[in-house]
């Protein structure tokens, strides 16, 4: 697979990467996980050139980087440039986990190490902050990101759904080597201002859902599609009216997919790739069947005629997260005036 950079001064990884969440998160939570099967769809994407292992404390919570700790083991770690996130993890007050924001340092310093036992690694590659706590400045929160490199935990730092002013906040106080947003042609909100941001400041954009949750691949025609225990019930997106609504767009994707001799998976990925040299889908799976498509978008050529009918295609229909928007969660300080109370 061709390689870029995660920025100028960032490792190199596949111009592809693997979004592991899935694989123990979100999505169809009914149906039994094979680990060994899990395993062989990391080492695949591996032997693929997909570098990139994208994870988080909060997947799970913490199963996810359990997951991908075993199967980086035996000499696998030395493949991979793995990242993590933190920072839509706390915890209650009797110590349990749970969703919400958490943006304070004393949280970032706790959750590094434990991330990095979880993973079995004495570093990670990339450690990102997942999403911005209101409560905290951000100055604060990146301030100890920081500190995880400067003690040799994170080779590199970046941040989540985040806006040019944050970004420029957080590069006053230490490098940005990445952005991930979510990005794909029913999600283009971020190409207003901070992809092009990014562009011109050299800094990678990791873009998650590169696949609009798997509706561009044309799997689902109907709610009724959806697997009963999936996340994907509460987007407003895939609700029954927008999502009939939003075929169109698959159907329009099919029709270039044809066209060009690739499947529509491979064809959306392979716009989200065209948007600048340092962007980087990290598009999931759970099947050595699709990782094998996914990495075969790598290969697929489309022609500025392609990428322009594909830049016409409609907004959709529904906003991307609704009340499920992870920025949404209570915060550390909710939990703990619930706590008091």
């Amino acid at each position: 697979m061709r390689t870029t950079t995660l920025g100028p001064d960032g490792p190199e990884v596949g111009v592809l990467g693997l979004g592991c969440m899935g694989m123990s998160f979100s999505y169809d939570l009914a149906t039994p996980r094979d680990e060994a099967t899990l395993i062989s769809v990391i080492h695949q994407a591996l032997d693929a050139g997909m570098t990139l292992l994208d994870t988080a404390d909060v997947y799970g919570p913490f199963t996810n980087e359990e997951l991908l700790g075993r199967a980086l083991a035996g000499g696998h770690r030395e493949r991979a440039v793995l990242a993590t996130k933190v920072g839509t993890l706390t915890r209650d007050s009797e110590g349990n986990p749970v969703q919400g924001l958490d943006g304070r340092p004393e949280h970032v310093r706790r959750s590094i190490d434990e991330s990095l036992s979880r993973l079995g690694t004495d570093h990670v590659d990339l450690y990102q902050l997942h999403r911005v706590d209101p409560e905290v400045p951000i100055e604060e929160t990146w301030g100890a990101l920081a500190e995880t490199v400067a003690a040799g935990k994170a080779r590199h730092i970046g941040l989540s759904e985040v806006t040019v002013e944050q970004i420029e906040r957080a590069r006053s106080v230490h490098p940005v080597t990445s952005v991930q947003s979510e990005l794909s042609l029913w999600t283009r909100d971020w190409m207003t201002e901070v992809l092009p941001y990014c562009t011109e400041q050299g800094i990678a954009f990791l873009p998650y859902s590169p696949l609009g949750k798997g509706f561009l691949t044309g799997r689902f025609s109907s709610f009724d599609d959806l697997p009963v225990e999936d996340f994907r019930r509460r987007l407003p997106r895939f609700q029954q009216e927008a999502l009939r609504a939003n075929l169109d767009i698959a159907v329009r994707v099919r029709r270039i997919a044809e066209r060009v001799g690739a499947t529509p998976a491979q064809v959306a990925l392979a716009w989200v790739m065209a948007q600048g040299q340092y962007v980087v889908p990290i598009p999931g799976t759970k099947t050595p069947k699709y990782l094998a498509e996914n990495a075969g978008a790598a290969e697929v050529e489309l022609s500025p005629a392609d990428l322009a009918e594909l830049d016409a295609l409609p907004a959709p229909r529904g906003d991307r997260y609704g009340a499920a928007d992870p920025a949404r969660q209570p915060s550390w300080k909710d939990w703990s005036a619930a706590s008091r109370g």
